[in-house]
């Protein structure tokens, strides 16, 4: 009788433990099928949790704060109405989970090294509060396709009694293997502005035409169709964010809506959609380009896939070459849509390698990636660091839609960002969406002080000032932080933290002795007497705080502000107020 085995490996922490499943070679046991996998945490109780639903296709949901056993009520209420997948089960949530017990404790259970494998979400016994693996399927219910020797990624368990040490802990980046990249002097933070903010509010189009019936990719004689008047990628407003850009100092101008294909690129099952080459007429590649480059910044580039996953990898060689002939550096890429080959999920094994590959190919070609609607980020960054960023959750665009909950941001650094960094695209400061576009009549729920402080506890080396260019140019005082900010840190300090309620994070720019913090809070704001204990003794520095106004808050005066100096010491204690869905911003440089 031949016995088949496996191992469980544990590693553990001070702040929690990993552990996995290792396949060894054996005999009759070469090639399998994941049917299930049933790893099991058991609660101690009818613990609070920041959850959404266990959806196959997106993270993009707003959060829920309630007891475990509240969730199978609240599900359905949860679940966006053009959501493209209805969970697997009504007790279905997504990871990274964060828990907090009646006794203090906060728990967060998450994932590692998602590699070859199906992205994990989990499903509750509300009866025994007991979490079971549910792991993505393929279009034939199969969890994965396996080939010994193998493993499966780490199931991670982060607890602490302070919710700092939540944010603090680097337990999934250590359970990643080492960096795979020799060279990596051409991985550099990023920061940039775009023609993005504008399509997103509906002021401005991706298309070049609304003529779809005249319009075939590769085929389309545009001089035989009419301009919608509204395409955002053109020559000259292209140019006025090269302008902008270069002024303030930014990095780069990401340009979406570049390239043929936009006019019915969504929701119709297109195998061959974009090939990334291929520029619309109002858009001159070469002189785009060189513009930029002759003010010191590089233009991004975008490929949106439409989910089109077959179709990408049939352009990918062709698409990087093109991006390297013409002077990019590194890629937004979108995978908007069902997948192609139709039935497989965003999270599934299949997708999850796409997404890996993509990043391998990129480097290749000293390309950094940049992926949205990709599978939530696992610390595969520590080993691929050109994967520079990920959305893989409900970002600022969320605002222009209807708005998010007021404590979103205080929720996404112990959900989201477990994983690894988040391009939220932050900066908005008008945040009245009529204001850019008359028909759209959302509102972002922050203050403009707060769009500040998510520079700091939204953790990206890729930062995006993501407004129009006029709307800084009116609050030049306030943009000043996020033309100083830095984006690249040799330190980390969490001052303050509570999941739902508000996050203070302080942040020393890499080979300086200058210091930026952020807070943001939910709805009843956060009043807070911080101590800058973390500054060096002996040292003085001049701190310039940007607070909210006394009489501001998210949804009556969110552009009120205040903009103060002082000089300060790490003995020094600053009383500071948080206003409704505000924050706080400090910049603390070392007088010499």
């Amino acid at each position: 009788m031949n016995l088949q085995y496996i191992i469980i490996e544990f590693r553990l922490f001070n702040d929690g433990l990993g552990f996995r499943y290792d396949f060894p070679q054996q005999p009759n046991l070469n090639y399998f099928v994941i049917k299930e996998e049933r790893s099991q945490f058991a609660m101690t109780g009818d613990h609070k949790a920041f959850w959404i639903p266990g959806d196959y296709d997106t993270q993009e949901y707003d959060y829920t704060e309630s007891r475990l056993s509240e969730i199978r009520g609240l599900m359905k209420d949860a679940i966006t109405p053009n959501s493209s997948q209805t969970p697997f089960s009504p007790t279905g949530v997504q990871t990274a989970l964060m828990m907090k017990t009646d006794d203090g404790l906060y728990i967060n259970l998450h994932e590692a090294a998602l590699i070859d494998y199906a992205c994990m979400h989990l499903n509750l016994d509300d009866k025994n509060m007991v979490f079971e693996s549910w792991l993505t399927p393929d279009v034939n219910g199969d969890k994965g396709y396996m080939q010994t020797p193998c493993h499966t990624p780490w199931r991670t368990i982060i607890v602490s009694d302070d919710a700092r040490d939540i944010l603090a802990s680097r337990i999934t980046l250590n359970l990643n293997e080492p960096c795979k990249i020799e060279d990596t002097s051409w991985i550099k933070p990023v920061k940039y502005v775009g023609v993005w903010w504008e399509m997103i509010t509906n002021k401005g189009s991706w298309a070049y035409t609304d003529d779809v019936a005249s319009v075939k990719l590769g085929e389309t004689d545009y001089t035989k169709t009419k301009p919608n008047g509204k395409h955002s990628a053109n020559n000259e407003n292209v140019k006025r964010y090269i302008d902008f850009a270069a002024e303030h100092g930014f990095d780069q101008v990401l340009v979406e809506g570049w390239n043929q294909g936009w006019e019915d690129w969504f929701g119709c099952s297109k195998d061959y959609v974009f090939d990334f080459v291929t520029p619309y007429p109002d858009f001159d590649v070469k002189m785009l380009n060189e513009y930029a480059a002759s003010k010191g910044v590089k233009l991004m580039m975008h490929h949106e896939t439409s989910s089109s996953v077959r179709n990408y990898e049939r352009h990918m060689d062709k698409a990087y070459q093109f991006m390297v002939d013409n002077g990019y550096n590194s890629v937004k890429s979108g995978y908007v849509g069902d997948i192609i080959p139709r039935g497989e999920y965003h999270y599934g094994q299949w997708m999850n390698n796409h997404y890996l590959h993509a990043v391998k190919k990129a480097a290749d070609y000293k390309i950094m990636v940049n992926a949205h609607e990709a599978v939530r980020p696992t610390g595969i960054c520590r080993t691929y660091p050109n994967l520079i960023g990920n959305e893989s959750a409900r970002g600022t665009e969320y605002e222009s839609f209807g708005g998010s909950k007021v404590f979103h941001t205080t929720i996404l650094p112990f959900t989201r960002q477990i994983g690894g960094p988040m391009d939220y695209t932050p900066g908005i400061f008008e945040t009245d969406c009529s204001k850019v576009n008359p028909e759209n009549t959302s509102r972002v729920r922050s203050t403009l002080v707060r769009q500040l402080a998510l520079y700091v506890t939204m953790y990206s080396p890729l930062q995006m000032a993501a407004d129009l260019p006029e709307n800084y140019e009116r609050f030049m005082d306030a943009f000043q932080f996020i033309k100083d900010v830095a984006i690249d840190w040799d330190e980390s300090k969490y001052l303050e933290a509570e999941p739902g309620d508000y996050v203070t994070i302080a942040r020393r720019a890499k080979g300086t002795n200058d210091w930026y913090v952020g807070c943001t809070a939910d709805e009843n704001g956060h009043q807070t007497k911080l101590a800058l204990d973390f500054l060096e003794p002996g040292k003085k520095y001049e701190a310039t705080i940007y607070a909210d106004a006394k009489d501001a808050s998210w949804d009556k005066n969110p552009q009120a502000y205040t903009i103060t100096k002082k000089k300060v010491t790490n003995k020094t204690k600053l009383n500071l107020k948080a206003a409704s869905g505000g924050g706080f911003a400090i910049s603390i440089k070392e007088v010499k």
